[in-house]
């Protein structure tokens, strides 16, 4: 599939940067990554543009650590498909309050590491996109599953709610998993060590899905109609879908978006693009509503910590301050339609957010308190990201 994509949109970066030039030296080489919080940074990733770094061909570019000489991964990105890099990203590692340097240098060999990061369309599943990290994976439905739903043929999906899938490993399950299901007379909804998909969507908005909310009735989208896949990696993986146009209580609605999921994080990145609305609603489904919603609307998130098979399950979305309009706990006797929303302004046709589950299993999370200290931190990153300037 061949989707022409506009560089304005899918610009993107998973925590963004101030970037100051302090230097007009095309000959340095290091540069400063600082931490202004009191909280450790690591697992986010800092971007070096093209123009920050002023030349036009980054693909043989290195980084290390200027003070023990280590070299950090790191990942080229080609955001319009032009067969030209766009940026390079990286994962430093900064105490709380502190700065460390960093210095660029010429690759003389160029491997390229396993996609940790990893994303793709499922075309032997109907249509699904799905796409994981060493910590997550996620799925959302396309345009067969939902011919197939209004038609009546067993197997289809109609959702734009996002679908979870709860891996207890590291390495990449997608594609495993999908053979177990689709060829061995295994399955995905059962655990044989890996973990499960057993988290159910049906049209709720799951773990991340928008709805657009007018007087006390919410409004969604059908399934995604394009796909176009940015990129894979040892640090992110990235895609672009669009959606049909769609109504909300007489509006019509046109929406694509970009999302990425960093290494390390439990939380994708939506870069929604939107024209229609000053508002949208970003959800987390309630299941059985036998869970506990917490939300802080200073720190700019909504988290739902339930019961799940038989362990726990926590969910938030996390939006910069500047999108926060209202958190709200939406329920209802109509199934599949509770859920918590945060609801975000729309700047410019555009709204970010970031949307993720921890699984009790995994053991990263112990309860509903480190769920939401780690929601807490994570929300005070995005909204103080770290700065990079030349030495």
């Amino acid at each position: 599939m061949v989707i022409t994509i506009q560089k304005t949109i899918i610009i993107i970066s998973s925590i963004s940067l101030l970037l100051s030039c302090g230097s007009k030296n095309k000959e340095n080489t290091v540069f400063v990554v600082k931490n202004t919080l009191d909280i450790q940074r690591f697992f986010e990733t800092v971007t070096l543009t093209k123009e920050f770094l002023k030349t036009n061909n980054i693909d043989s570019l290195g980084i290390k650590d200027n003070s023990t000489g280590e070299i950090l991964m790191s990942q080229l990105i080609d955001h319009d498909g032009d067969g030209t890099n766009d940026e390079i990203i990286f994962q430093p590692k900064i105490a709380a309050n502190s700065e460390k340097e960093y210095q660029l240098f010429k690759l003389t060999e160029i491997t390229k590491p396993e996609a940790i990061c990893y994303s793709r369309f499922v075309p032997e599943r109907t249509d699904d996109y799905t796409w994981e990290n060493n910590k997550v994976a996620f799925r959302i439905f396309g345009p067969t599953a939902q011919k197939m739903k209004e038609e009546g043929t067993p197997g289809g999906t109609l959702s734009s709610g996002v679908d979870a899938w709860l891996k207890k490993v590291d390495y990449p399950i997608i594609n495993k998993w999908y053979q177990k299901e689709l060829q061995t007379e295994g399955s995905y909804h059962e655990d044989t060590g890996e973990g499960l998909d057993n988290f159910h969507v049906g049209i709720s908005r799951g773990v991340g899905g928008i709805a657009i909310k007018k007087d006390t009735s919410y409004y969604f989208s059908k399934n995604y109609t394009k796909w176009k896949t940015i990129t894979t990696g040892p640090i992110r993986t990235s895609f672009y879908v669009e959606y049909a146009n769609w109504n909300a209580a007489g509006d019509l609605i046109k929406e694509s978006r970009v999302i990425s999921l960093d290494y390390g994080s439990n939380f994708s990145k939506f870069d929604i693009s939107i024209e229609g609305t000053n508002e949208i609603s970003a959800g987390l489904t309630l299941h059985e509503k036998d869970g506990i919603v917490k939300a802080n609307t200073d720190e700019g998130w909504i988290s739902y910590w339930q019961p799940h098979g038989d362990s726990e399950l926590g969910t938030a979305i996390i939006a910069p301050k500047k999108h926060i309009s209202s958190l709200e706990k939406y329920e209802t006797n109509d199934i599949d339609l509770s859920n918590a929303y945060a609801n975000l302004k729309v700047i410019n046709n555009n709204v970010t957010y970031y949307a993720g589950f921890g699984w009790k299993v995994r053991g990263d999370y112990k309860n509903q308190i480190e769920w939401n200290e780690n929601i807490s931190n994570f929300s005070k990153k995005i909204n103080t990201p770290l700065t990079i300037e030349w030495h």
